[in-house]
């Protein structure tokens, strides 16, 4: 802080004695030279006083409350004060001429202003708050942060591997947020009464098209990549920004690490196969990938499940990330490839023998991202990526193989005017190419099509104050293969209720193409349409989190046919309509209780729709009326270990039975997991981790399945449909090797 004017008085004090003592010298000196120079000490003792010049105002707040200890200089001196509690200031300087008076305050913006010293007086100035600040409003409507750098986040990137139901599948841990729905047959993400492909997943901001891994009937799926590589996440439920699209529900952004720390090795050893990783730093660059090889057929030896194996599960999976700084930028290359392979023998009402199953899969991403600071107010992102998926799938006397070339291509241009006020704009292309051949001994075709898909946006935030921020959004899509256009408006608005509290309202169109089981038989389509419309309330406090979220989703243009799955002589249009609503609560506590960290989720859903081959309208056989999620995690210093729990409790979900009139009339039994880990630190960077899903052996109930014919009497009997396996075990050995000896793979340990 500057001095203050205690140093000019000081200075004045000081002058004056030496001026005193100087006369009474002169006095004693008797010479007709004494009048001359007692007169001439005098007058430059006034000169000096008269140079001196007072700077003096009041300094408030916008709303006029006064600003006590302010700080308050000229430019390059030491001249200054500090406001008093009523906020105002005053002190001498002897500088002449333009000066630039600042003045700044904690928690708003510096003022400055550039003028003669004489007419800095009597100044009435108002700060005005800073937005940059920490406790500035942020837009939360249908959005939930998974970071270790966002001001306000729900979960941490090592949640998704320390929470005990997700085994470490970033899909998993995100299913134990509000908003999503227990699908545990599927593995997918089921957002507010969306269907799982109304879900697209980014990675850097880039487009991911084949983001599981392909799998059948009744196994769950798992997300394809490792979430050791990913340093934020952020899911939105809904409203989501207008630089994203082609999703009706929701948007997964994934954010690759920027600059690892170290270099390091990781080594996993499971029961169910292996992985390696490896991080190199150089100076300007840096280098980190993860292998790993999965192999079921040793597990379910000693644990069968319900489906006859004719080869388990087997997975072969690597990715790796380039960073490289450039002048003023940074560019990430992301590569991940995995290929999977197996067959088995389920059973089916309708088969006494079994269903035939066998599914060989190859999948290559490669995604190229570059971040620039063009000056200080433009700032630069492009990218691309590039997928290729190939599918051999075997049932009964059935082949089938397709492929997916596909390709998005990406810039954005960011621009700073002030604080308060930014905009970004761009434009993407989206290409795909998909083909598929059908054969069994008695026909054969093949299918595809071609669609190129461009897009333009624009974006504004703009921040009145640290209460109130405003989001404006615009969406253009042309769709080459429909010649369509569409237009998505988007808005969201917050406002700072408390210190620690706020509201947020959003907005949003968004429009979705039909999925590739579809378009490869019909293209006389056009866009799937839907409504968000979001209210939100978050309170953040002392390592507390509350969301409490109301929404309202309304459909049009969904995809119906006449068939029960569409097939070449389906009729396929746009006739469908629905809507969802409901609200979702969360509650996150990691103070209350020490050492321990917890959080529950509720969501209650309300929905219906005409879509598919529904002959009426009705709930969705995925949708849970009522889903509750709990988890626990608790260090043990003693033990060295943290031990996790996690609940999973969802309502029934709907089933069609053929006995009585109706469709989709009935609901299976509520779903029921408790899922247990236990992570035991050997020593710094060797870690011993178990879990096991559905601890307590709860007999869930995925649905049921009727024959095609009914019996003699008239009847339909029925198969329960449960899980391949009521429980999964897993222990894994994980070894991190680093320069630091501290380092590992579960980061918090």
């Amino acid at each position: 802080m500057r001095q203050n004017s205690v140093n000019a008085l000081t200075k004045s004090v000081i002058f004056e004695v030496e001026i005193k003592n100087t006369i009474q010298l002169m006095i004693l000196i008797q010479s007709p030279l004494k009048s001359i120079l007692v007169n001439l000490f005098t007058l430059l003792a006034t000169a000096w006083v008269g140079a001196q010049t007072t700077i003096s105002g009041i300094v408030t707040a916008k709303n006029g409350t006064p600003i006590e200890g302010a700080n308050i200089y000229l430019d390059g001196t030491y001249d200054g004060a500090s406001t008093d509690a009523s906020g105002a200031f005053s002190f001498v300087t002897e500088e002449e001429g333009v000066q630039t008076l600042v003045i700044s305050y904690v928690s708003y913006e510096p003022f400055m202003m550039a003028a003669d010293v004489s007419q800095m007086k009597n100044l009435k100035i108002a700060l005005r708050e800073d937005v940059n600040s920490l406790d500035t409003v942020v837009i939360s409507a249908g959005t939930l942060e998974a970071s270790d750098n966002s001001k306000v986040s729900v979960l941490k990137p090592l949640d998704v591997v320390t929470t005990a139901s997700a085994l470490g599948d970033f899909v998993g841990a995100l299913q134990t947020l509000p908003g999503t729905t227990t699908v545990a047959e599927d593995g997918r993400l089921f957002v507010r009464g969306g269907d799982a492909g109304e879900t697209q997943i980014f990675i850097d901001g880039i487009r991911v098209f084949t983001p599981y891994s392909p799998t059948t009937n009744n196994i769950p799926t798992r997300g394809r990549y490792s979430p050791f590589l990913f340093d934020g996440i952020t899911f939105s439920t809904g409203g989501y920004s207008a630089e994203y699209g082609q999703a009706l529900s929701s948007v997964l952004l994934l954010n690759t690490v920027d600059e690892p720390d170290q270099e390091k090795t990781d080594v996993a050893v499971m029961t169910v196969g292996g992985g390696i990783g490896n991080t190199q730093k150089w100076e300007k660059s840096s280098l980190s990938f993860n292998t790993s090889y999965i192999n079921l057929a040793p597990y379910i030896a000693i644990f069968p499940d319900r489906n006859d194996w004719d080869k388990p599960f087997e997975a072969v999976a690597g990715e790796a990330v380039y960073r490289q700084q450039l002048k003023g930028g940074l560019l990430k290359v992301y590569a991940a490839f995995d290929s999977t392979n197996f067959k088995l023998t389920q059973e089916d009402i309708d088969l006494p023998e079994g269903l035939d199953f066998q599914l060989k899969n190859y999948n290559f991403y490669t995604n190229t991202s570059y971040s620039t600071d063009i000056n200080d107010s433009w700032k630069l992102d492009a990218g691309g990526s590039f997928t290729i998926s190939k599918n051999d799938i075997l049932f009964l006397d059935n082949n089938i193989e397709n492929r997916e070339n596909s390709a998005h291509l990406k810039v954005k241009l960011r621009k700073r005017f002030s604080n308060r006020f930014k905009l970004s704009f761009g434009a993407e292309q989206f290409i795909t190419d998909f083909t598929e051949d059908f054969r069994n001994p008695e026909f054969s075709d093949n299918y595809g099509f071609n669609n190129n898909l461009s897009a333009v946006f624009a974006e504004s935030d703009i921040i009145f104050s640290r209460k109130f921020a405003l989001k404006l959004g615009l969406r253009g899509e042309y769709s080459d293969l429909f010649d369509q256009y569409t237009l998505s408006p988007r808005s969201s608005v917050a406002y700072k209720t408390g210190k620690n509290s706020q509201l947020s309202v959003a907005y949003g169109d968004f429009y979705q193409q039909p999925f590739n089981d579809v378009l490869k038989f019909e293209r006389n389509l056009e866009a799937q349409h839907t409504q968000h419309y979001i209210l939100n309330y978050q309170y953040v406090a002392n390592n507390r989190i509350l969301r409490a979220e109301a929404y309202r989703k309304t459909y049009d243009k969904l995809v119906t046919y006449d068939t029960e799955f569409p097939v070449t002589n389906s009729v396929i249009q746009n006739n469908g309509d629905g809507y969802a609503r409901g609200f979702d609560l969360f509650w996150r506590d990691n103070n209350t209780i020490k050492n321990v960290d917890y959080w529950i989720s509720y969501s209650f859903l309300d929905t219906e729709r005409m879509y598919r081959n529904y002959p009426v309208a009705a709930t969705p056989s995925f949708a849970n009326k009522h889903n509750l999620s709990t988890v626990v995690k608790w260090w043990i210093n003693d033990w060295k270990s943290q031990i996790g729990f996690s609940h999973q409790f969802a309502s029934g979900r709907t089933y069609t039975n053929p006995n009585v009139p109706g469709f989709l009339q009935e609901k299976t039994k509520a779903y029921n997991s408790l899922s247990f880990n236990w992570a035991y630190l050997i020593s710094q960077q060797k870690i011993l981790y178990f879990s096991v899903n559905n601890v307590l052996g709860t007999k869930n109930i995925n649905g049921y399945q009727y024959p095609s014919t009914a019996d003699a009497n008239g009847n339909f009997n029925r198969r329960t449909v449960r899980p391949a396996a009521d429980q999964f075990f897993f222990v894994g050995f994980f070894w991190t090797i680093s320069k630091d000896g501290s380092d590992n793979q579960l980061d918090n340990l």
